[in-house]
């Protein structure tokens, strides 16, 4: 602010004053002899602590006023704190002034650069300035831009931990940790990068294995990060092979050796290879005894019987499997006339069985819904159509009401998931879709966070199995993912090796400057070599919020590295490929087999992804008083939550409450978690954790990763065997997202039951007509009926309209039977539920059509 009056007068009296004085006096004073005012301590550059105003300083000789001036305003004399003393070893005067500079002034203080202040000095020669303080409020963010990770890696490799500090002013200092103690750096082997502060050991000793935690502060605050376990493993060699035995009466001899050169350590590979080696004696080293002929004689007869009653159980499976065919064969060709039915049947409700407390009891009257992740039923829950009329006959589209009666239980032909290592036309299998955490070799990367370490072998998402030309259906259990192969898709008389796998994939990886990221895992289908005749319909679970027009939604292909390239946006025309987006799944129509994923991209900060939120407990091993709480936040798919359902239950962990579904917006808030509510008089927390945060970046990319925070708890005797409290999840200014926990510990001590009803089920696939909603008669009459258009416009784009298929229709124009593909891509619509009435209905509509209409609204859209 500018000097007022009153401070103008003073500065005037005060060179008037001192004009007055005797020229000697004068001299003596205030150093005449010098021509412009000295500072003998300038002000500093300076942070505001929380509300803490600083003080700015200012000393100068000879002078006889000094002021401040802060973003080119004076500062009022009132302000100004200045006292005067006498230099004792020149004589002369010293003037020092102070002023103080709060936070609301700094805040209120809006210009090109940060806030500053100077000095002036005046002497009866002039004035003097001094250099410029800034004065800035400090702070420290809470989450790190970047947390280290951990790594497993073999003895003398190297080891990279990256840490991002959180922005702060003044800028963190960063120091390591660990195992909780601070990180020498004397050690020449261990360096730290100063630029990014990545922690870097050169050559890895088993000594280097622990925990390792990032700390970042300042004059505010200190923050850690995440704790990364680095774990430095040795594999296994083999020692020197032993001598030969002696030869034994068998004629053979034996040598050995040990896995210990070196000992595998820390989780490190076993020796390949065996430990003992046996061979016959050779070379006259052994000659049989006569006795020995009869022994041989047994073992000679003995496996001729064994191999007579191994050939008499293959001929009878043989009759038995040819007499089931026919029977089969009669219930497919009576739909030739009678046509087929829908069905349904009613079953009891199970309730969760992973929640502890699960109080519903069942309904008997609710019927059977078969809902992603879908696995198939044993054949007796399966029930054919009754032989009443449904088509009669088609091609005139007489269609009949549907009626419930008895059906003849067919005999379902299954295929049990299996691992092969051969694909047909010598192509070799395709490992590239193996899920995120697990691994075809010796070691598994960990799934959870570094905050809670488990080991887990999680399961191969991975089926296979043969098809040939009748089609069917391959399934990855418990993911929502599955492939639907047509019937005459495959040539006669081939028979083609079929596999489908799981992959996450790092958003990261998506795109390299677009904002994109996977709202799907990705999907490979093979094997490369095949080759189809209609296109395959593939089925994928997607985490995004359709309901509006918020996102670009893309499917792309995996190319090579880390490099995808775009197929086509489901809002699109394409004659290549055929997207159906509904709110939980995406249909897609192939004919090139690879790695797919559904990508996203968001037009506007209301564009979301679901999340599914859920709350596990366990009693803690190290403390029998002890219980943790693990909350995770996953994207909303089957085959994300699966992963977390896995490890939970090789680690003993309970359900304790139902998991809630939350939508988590592109806005760049971030996402808090809190426990509430915990009965203080029984239960104690540890300090500082009882609320946790995610980074945006942590949850819009999570895909990977399952994001997991934890709640340890202590209870302060034995009788308190009950938990109640609060799990709040909510994203910041959104809306909060309440778990609530009940539970017994004591409950929680007892067995572990598994997490999926149908124990994980690996049957994954179903071959010919079997895997199919329609009869094969039927699908047949269909396709021939509208394949062709006739005077009454009834052909196959009037079938998609009825069936919501008619978007694209470009796409089955190109195809050598349009009818047919939209036929196989209603049946990846409803193959969770028995359901025919959506196709018995839209065949009832066009029969009721209006015929002979002049004009056809879909004529001129190819």
């Amino acid at each position: 602010m500018s000097l007022d009056a009153p401070t103008c007068v003073l500065v005037i009296r005060a060179l008037g004053s001192a004009g007055a004085r005797g020229q000697r006096g004068e001299a003596l004073q205030h150093g005449q002899s010098g021509t412009l005012p000295h500072f003998l301590e300038e002000p500093v550059d300076a942070y505001i602590v929380k509300s803490n105003p600083i003080k700015l300083r200012c000393q100068a000789r000879p002078a006889l006023q000094i002021f401040f001036k802060c973003n080119g305003d004076w500062v009022h004399q009132s302000q100004h704190t200045s006292q005067e003393h006498t230099d004792l070893t020149t004589g002369l005067k010293i003037r020092e002034v102070m002023i103080n500079v709060s936070r609301q002034q700094v805040e209120d203080f809006h210009g090109p650069e940060d806030y500053w202040c100077l000095c002036v000095a005046w002497s009866h020669l002039g004035t003097s300035k001094s250099r410029k303080a800034t004065v800035r409020i400090a702070y420290l963010r809470k989450n790190f831009e970047q947390d280290p990770q951990g790594t497993e890696v073999p003895l003398n490799g190297m080891i990279v931990l990256h840490c991002r500090p959180p922005e702060g002013v003044p800028v963190a200092e960063v120091e390591w940790l660990k195992n909780e103690e601070p990180l020498s750096f004397d050690d020449g082997n261990v360096m730290e990068k100063k630029g990014d502060h990545n922690l870097i050991i050169s050559e890895a000793r088993l000594s280097d294995s622990g925990n390792y935690t990032c700390v970042a502060s300042n004059i505010v605050a200190k923050r850690r990060s995440a704790t990364a376990t680095v774990i430095v493993y040795v594999d296994g060699g083999w020692g020197e092979w032993s001598e030969w035995s002696t030869c034994s009466s068998d004629c053979e001899r034996q040598r050995s050796r040990e896995c210990t050169a070196p000992e595998p350590k820390h989780g490190g590979r076993l020796c390949d290879g065996v430990a003992v080696a046996t061979e016959n004696c050779t070379g006259g080293l052994c000659t049989q005894s006569v006795e020995n002929s009869s022994d041989v004689a047994l073992y000679s007869g003995l496996a001729a019987g064994v191999v007579t009653v191994v050939l008499l159980i293959v001929a009878v499976t043989l009759y038995r499997r040819s007499q089931s065919e026919y029977g089969v064969d009669v219930i497919d060709s009576s739909a030739l006339t009678g046509g087929f039915q829908s069905f349904s049947f009613k079953t009891s409700r199970q309730a969760n069985p992973l929640l502890i407390n699960s109080s519903m009891q069942p309904d008997l009257t609710v019927s059977r819904t078969y809902t992603s992740p879908m696995c198939f039923q044993d054949s007796i829950d399966k029930e054919l159509m009754a032989e009443r009329s449904f088509l009669d006959p088609l091609p005139d589209l007489k269609v009949k009401a549907f009626t419930v009666s008895s059906g003849v239980t067919e005999r379902a032909e299954y295929h049990v998931m299996s691992h092969p290592q051969t694909f047909p036309r010598g192509l070799a299998p395709d490992y590239r879709g193996v899920a995120v955490g697990t691994t075809l070799g010796r070691r598994g990367k960990n799934l959870f966070s570094p905050h809670v370490s488990l080991t887990p072998r999680l399961p191969l998402h991975r089926a296979t199995a043969v098809f040939g030309h009748a089609g069917g259906r391959l399934v990855v259990p418990n993911t929502g993912i599955s492939l639907l192969v047509p019937h005459g898709g495959i040539a006669e008389d081939t028979t083609w090796e079929m596999y489908m796998s799981i992959n996450q994939e790092d958003s990261s990886t998506v795109s390299e400057d677009g904002p994109e990221i996977f709202l799907s895992p990705a999907v490979t289908y093979g094997p490369p070599g095949l080759d189809l005749s209609y296109p395959i319909a593939m089925t994928i679970a997607h985490c995004a919020e359709v309901a509006a027009d918020n996102w670009t939604i893309r499917l792309k292909r995996h190319i090579q590295d880390n490099k995808w390239e775009e197929v086509m946006s489901v809002d699109e025309e394409s004659t290549s490929c055929y997207c159906l987006l509904e709110a939980q799944k995406c249909h897609v129509l192939l004919e090139h087999p690879g790695r797919y994923a559904l990508v996203g991209e968001p037009l506007n900060q209301e564009a979301g992804k679901r999340l599914r939120l859920a709350v596990f407990g366990s009693p803690d091993a190290s403390n029998s008083l002890g219980f943790t709480l693990r909350v995770y936040c996953v994207d909303d798919t089957p085959h994300a939550f699966q992963e977390v359902a896995v490890g939970e239950r090789s680690r003993g962990g309970r359900l304790l409450e139902e998991p809630k579904m939350m939508l988590f917006k592109a806005n760049t808030f971030s996402l808090q978690v809190s426990i509430q509510d915990v009965p203080q008089l029984l239960w104690s927390i540890k300090p500082f954790t009882t609320c946790q945060e995610f980074s945006f970046s942590q949850v819009w990319a999570s895909n990977q990763h399952p994001l997991q925070c934890a709640f340890t708890l202590e209870r302060y005797s034995h009788s308190s065997s009950q938990l109640s409290c609060k799990i709040s999840i909510r994203q910041v200014t959104g809306k909060e997202q309440i778990l609530q926990v009940y539970t017994s510990v004591v409950e929680n001590e007892k067995g572990v039951v598994p997490f999926f009803t149908q124990s994980d089920c690996t049957i994954t696939s179903q071959t010919g007509s079997r895997a199919f909603k329609i009869p094969l008669s039927i699908r047949q009459r269909i396709s021939a009926t509208f394949d062709t258009a006739n005077a009454n416009g009834k052909d196959w784009q009037l079938l998609a309209q009825k069936l919501h298929i008619d978007r694209n229709l470009c796409y089955f124009a190109c195809q050598e039977s349009p009818s047919s593909v939209i036929l196989t891509l209603w049946e990846a619509q409803h193959q969770d539920s028995g359901d025919l009435d959506s196709l018995a209905s839209a065949l009832e509509e066009i029969k009721m059509s209006t015929s002979g209409t002049s004009e056809d609204q879909f004529d001129t859209l190819c």
